[in-house]
């Protein structure tokens, strides 16, 4: 080998070293629709954990929990936003997973803000989840989580599927649908305020259905993962009282491959950061250790549960 090839073997070997020794981990993180939180809030939370990490981090849009999921099981991401009733249908094999059987193939990172049920029109003739019998309904994609969250609701109201004229669109293509009058209601399940639909309530006279009272009261009691909840009054535009509901939990989850220490780093970089976070997201609010570890429905990371730990938390890793 003459000087110069050697010199330039030399100089390519100390560049791939230097990669290295800076870390040349590059995550993945599956989020939601451009229209959602997940992919607005997953963007920043990708920014902390790339600045505090030490580890490349990218949000992509996806089509959401399932989606996710799916992209972290075949190795298309390392990182993802879930909807916490989702991560239990993976988890344990039923509903949406029913025909593929259990995914094990994800853990948590933690829990890390409520995701609201909401039911919004634009027909003043519906003022609770009954009346939409025989109306339009976006229940969200086939095999969603929002469909699954839909048909819940449908059912605690005693309606389904069949009774409704049902539709299966995304959170912009139900708004937009809304706008255009080719349905009468959505569900769009993310936390509030929700882009799309703070995009609709500012241009058209729209506005939230509560779902409440013995609706909720059945839901809460066949369904473990959902919690009660209020959108706060002036959450959108002229929405002028609060908005009682049910919610799930948004989840951070991270392949069950991916390092412990690398874990260990991005779950410190979220909520070690919370405050700042907040500054740039109204949903950086509802990080906190005990919202982070509660409620979960399948293990811990164990470079998440050392976090955990040395909060004073200790949680269920496998």
């Amino acid at each position: 080998m003459n000087k110069k090839i050697f010199a330039v073997v030399a100089l390519a070997l100390v560049l791939v070293l230097g990669l290295a020794s800076c870390g040349g981990t590059k995550l993945t993180m599956g989020t939601g629709g451009t229209g959602g939180t997940y992919y607005q809030f997953g963007a920043i939370l990708g920014q902390y954990v790339e600045k505090n990490a030490g580890v490349g981090c990218v949000a992509v849009s996806t089509d959401g929990s399932k989606a996710n999921i799916q992209g972290i099981a075949a190795g298309d991401y390392q990182l993802g936003t879930v909807q916490s009733d989702v991560m239990a249908y993976a988890w344990n094999g039923t509903n949406t997973f029913a025909d593929e059987g259990k995914v094990e193939s994800f853990r948590v990172i933690g829990g890390l803000y409520a995701e609201a049920v909401q039911l919004i029109t634009m027909d003043e003739n519906i003022k609770s989840v009954a009346d939409l019998a025989g109306k339009a309904v976006s229940i969200g994609a086939p095999a969603s989580g929002v469909y699954f969250n839909a048909i819940d609701v449908l059912g605690a109201a005693g309606l389904t599927e069949n009774d409704i004229k049902a539709q299966y669109q995304s959170f912009n293509d139900s708004v937009e649908s809304l706008k255009d009058g080719k349905i009468d209601a959505a569900f769009i399940v993310a936390g509030a305020p929700t882009p799309a639909v703070v995009e609709l309530m500012t241009t058209a006279d729209a506005y939230l259905v509560p779902i409440d009272g013995d609706t909720a009261d059945a839901i809460m009691a066949s369904c473990p993962y959902y919690t009660v909840y209020t959108i706060p009054a002036g959450t959108y535009e002229g929405q002028e009282e609060d908005v009682d509901t049910i919610t799930v939990k948004a989840t951070m989850i991270v392949s069950a491959d991916a390092d412990e220490e690398t874990v260990y780093q991005v779950t410190k970089a979220i909520f070690d950061n919370t405050e700042a976070i907040t500054a740039e997201h109204a949903k950086g609010a509802e990080l906190s250790i005990e919202n982070a570890t509660s409620g979960m429905t399948a293990p811990f990371h164990a470079g998440a549960a050392r976090y955990f730990a040395e909060k004073g938390v200790t949680v269920e890793s496998k």
